[in-house]
């Protein structure tokens, strides 16, 4: 039992997998490509609010090197990352890089996680961009009917439809074709971040310098929530992070972080990259640069233009140009956040449906939703059928509890990929690494302690709804995946041979 649930794919055979006529899909996209990718699903919301959250109640100007904390801790995330997609540039990322170093049923289990992380991080991310466009129609004198816009926190029964449309829209985008979603992703990115980049400027000219002081405030309060809310060190130790000081910073960090999360996505584009080998590394990295910049850059503005105490929650960065006599700023920010909510939402899709394909591919799921489309080379029927299922549930459910869920998985595949580098180093020292992690074990295992630490100052509660959600998965793999898998019939076939003698077998 437990050699077939940890029976490991080859990556030759994952490679030539991707060369089969009606599972192949198409390469167009380039180093650059995946770059504005990276750029485009990182950068949301979380560089328009967070920075007020965790600047008011954690790092106070500090919150700066809150995010470079974090960036350096996704890096080393990234760095494993690289070195696997250049190694396995296959469809799946995480999912795909456990199948070829931990064994089938890591990999389920991680391609399980990654289904519902995107899925609900594309269905959070919809509904967040519908807020958005009701806030600018209502600006403009246009008010959406209570039953057609968001349900957060009403009584009656509604349909948000604009948040539906997106996710439909950007369904039928993805299967058109990479090249074009592409295209208009680089369009969207670059309206998003000369957004970004004209609030940084014009920011940078009504910094007060003494909003710098404290830098890092010597106190603060501490809130830690109720039992299932507080974090799950303190649940089990009895103590929590400080939330001043230095450690306020760490503590921050934890939060920003969540801001970070998407660049992994571009790991599952490793298939439809003309040269993966090279190209990979580059855009994983490269977009976790540019966006780790960019966040440090906003915080130091906003913390400059209104001091930490009194920044606004809700919209930090808009109250304040608000704050300095500037409003017309806030309608600007307002239309950059819709903006970049957009391509982050396609991308979110975009990664959740190659995972899907490359675990219908290898048997786990139905094979039915692995062939591509005859003339676009997309994986039409799961884009399709994912594209469904979450446009009704952004349309219908507000996710505000489980969007937890997003950031318990992305930490979770942080963690099963930097492993999976060690593994890999020592089962196959023989496969050409076009990109190879600095420091093999070093790296990884910091990685792996670093997203650990972030994980533990998650509340209590995703917890148990992220095992609810891994055993509900368990069940799925031994009902139908384990039995169905190519692997597994590969190696009863090739056993049958060798018990035949018609051949020597190899899995």
């Amino acid at each position: 039992m437990s050699s077939t649930l940890f029976r490991t794919k080859r990556v030759e055979q994952s490679i030539l997998d991707t060369e089969e006529p009606e599972h192949a899909l198409k390469k167009s996209l380039s180093a650059l490509d995946l770059t504005v990718f990276g750029v485009g699903v990182i950068i949301g919301t979380g560089i328009f609010v967070l920075t007020g959250t965790v600047a008011k109640d954690n790092a106070g100007p500090a919150v700066a090197l809150a995010f470079v904390v974090s960036g350096v801790a996704c890096a080393l995330a990234a760095l494993c990352y690289a070195e696997f997609a250049s190694t396995v540039p296959v469809a799946g990322s995480a999912y795909t890089f456990s199948y070829a170093s931990l064994g089938e049923l890591p990999a389920w289990i991680i391609g399980w996680d990654l289904v519902l992380e995107f899925a609900l991080g594309t269905a959070v991310v919809a509904v967040g961009w519908s807020g958005y466009i009701q806030s600018l129609m209502d600006n403009a004198g246009w008010t959406m009917p209570d039953a057609l816009g968001s349900r957060e926190g009403a009584d009656a029964f509604g349909f948000d439809i604009l948040a539906a449309a997106l996710v439909l829209v950007l369904t039928f985008i993805l299967v058109l074709g990479m090249k074009l979603s592409a295209r208009i992703t680089s369009l969207v990115v670059a309206i998003k971040v000369a957004v970004v980049l004209t609030v940084i400027i014009a920011g940078a000219f009504l910094i007060d310098g003494d909003n710098y002081d404290p830098f890092i405030p010597d106190s603060q309060t501490v809130d830690a929530g109720g039992s299932l809310q507080a974090p799950l060190i303190q649940l089990m130790f009895g103590w929590a992070p400080s939330n001043y000081g230095v450690m306020g910073i760490f503590t921050a960090a934890s939060v920003v972080f969540f801001a970070f999360i998407g660049f992994d996505v571009v790991a599952t584009a490793a298939e439809e990259t003309k040269n993966p080998q090279r190209d990979m590394p580059r855009g994983i990295i490269g977009s976790l640069i540019i966006c780790t910049t960019l966040y440090v850059l906003v915080s130091i503005v906003v913390t400059g233009m209104q001091h930490y105490t009194r920044l606004s929650v809700d919209a930090p960065l808009a109250d304040a140009f608000k704050d300095t006599g500037h409003p017309w700023f806030a309608g600007f920010i307002s239309f950059g956040a819709a903006v970049g909510l957009t391509t982050v939402c396609m991308i979110l899709l975009l990664g959740q449906t190659r995972v899907f394909f490359a675990m219908s591919r290898d048997g786990l799921l139905p094979r039915f939703f692995s062939h591509v489309h005859p003339r676009f080379k997309t994986p039409h029927r799961p884009t399709i059928l994912l594209g469904v299922i979450i446009a009704i549930l952004a349309g219908f459910t507000p996710l505000t509890e489980l969007a937890a869920l997003v950031n318990i998985g992305t930490l979770f595949a942080f963690v099963v990929v930097a492993i999976g580098v060690i593994i890999l180093r020592k089962t196959r020292p023989d496969l050409h690494r076009a990109f190879r992690t600095p420091w093999v074990p070093v790296i990884p295992i910091l990685s792996v302690c670093a997203s650990l630490w972030l994980m533990i100052n998650l509340p209590a509660e995703t917890w148990v709804r992220f095992a609810i959600w891994m055993v509900i998965g368990s069940g799925v793999y031994f009902l139908y995946g384990r039995s169905h898998s190519r692997l597994g019939r590969h190696e009863e076939t090739t056993e049958a041979e060798v018990e035949r003698g018609e051949g020597t077998g190899t899995a």
